[in-house]
């Protein structure tokens, strides 16, 4: 199993200090032959993504999205009009790559960045497949993403419960991804940043293995993102670990121990 290390950065928001901490990780699982899934987790950006298409096509598709995001940290800064131009260079490489298949190669795509090019600085979330955004907000786990899939458009319409998608024949095919094709923008929401918030993203490896309650449970358990993640992948595989499983938590905090240790972005 992947090892698992917590990073962290200091801000100065406003007049208030706040250290946010971050930890991701990625699994093959017990049944699948590859890694599918890729993540990114660099200050701002922490992004999951879930490739399908076959072997060699859900590769090229999670690690094309993945890579060109990673441009956009390095070169900066991170927005929802860089993040747009970078999936669409994405597209082109997974159309243009060798070894992409007419398999309906893509990728899900979701997470979070933190918006530094505002008055006060606040979350956005993005999401274009069913990889999932959850928020621990004040003891109350959320989803803050709508999964883009069949089951939830049948949800939605009223013609299945939540509790039926679970089994749905369909229950695997989504609506939207990254793929070989012109690109759809994902879905944003904009969050204000509070100390004590804690993200969970990850691949549906993940909430395939666990329900929202045990992903509330093991945030509560562990109070640092590196013994989280590791913890929810060690339950998810133990729990069948069906598919690839990949997870980041990110969180902020008021109470920063030791700031020399880390950097430090002030945000006016």
């Amino acid at each position: 199993m992947a090892e698992t290390t917590t990073q962290t950065r200091t801000l100065m928001v406003a007049d208030h200090e706040m250290r946010l901490s971050w930890a991701g990780v990625t699994d093959q699982g017990r049944r699948r032959d590859s890694n599918q899934d890729a993540f990114l987790a660099e200050f701002p950006l922490f992004i999951v993504a879930d490739g399908m298409g076959g072997h060699a096509g859900g590769e090229i598709a999670s690690r094309s999205a993945i890579g060109r995001l990673k441009t956009v940290v390095s070169d900066g800064p991170v927005s929802r009009t860089a993040i747009e131009h970078a999936l669409e260079l994405a597209v082109g490489d997974i159309a243009d790559h060798p070894e992409t298949t007419d398999e309906g190669t893509g990728t899900t795509l979701t997470g979070v960045f933190l918006d530094l090019d505002t008055e006060l600085p606040n979350w956005v979330s993005l999401n274009i497949g069913d990889s999932r955004v959850y928020l621990l907000r004040d003891d109350r786990l959320i989803q803050i993403t709508t999964d883009h899939s069949v089951v939830q458009e049948l949800i939605a319409a009223g013609k299945i419960s939540p509790e039926e998608a679970e089994g749905h024949p369909y229950s695997n095919v989504i609506t939207r991804a990254v793929g070989a094709s012109e690109l759809m923008a994902p879905d944003y929401i904009s969050i204000d940043v509070r100390a004590g918030d804690r993200f969970v993203i990850c691949s549906d490896g993940l909430t395939k293995e666990l329900t929202d309650y045990g992903i509330q449970h093991f945030l509560r358990e562990n109070a640092d993102p590196g013994d989280a993640v590791a913890a929810m992948l060690v339950a998810a595989l133990e729990n069948g670990g069906r598919d690839n499983v990949t997870v980041i938590v990110v969180q902020t905090t008021e109470d920063v121990a030791d700031s020399s240790s880390t950097d430090t972005e002030t945000v006016e």
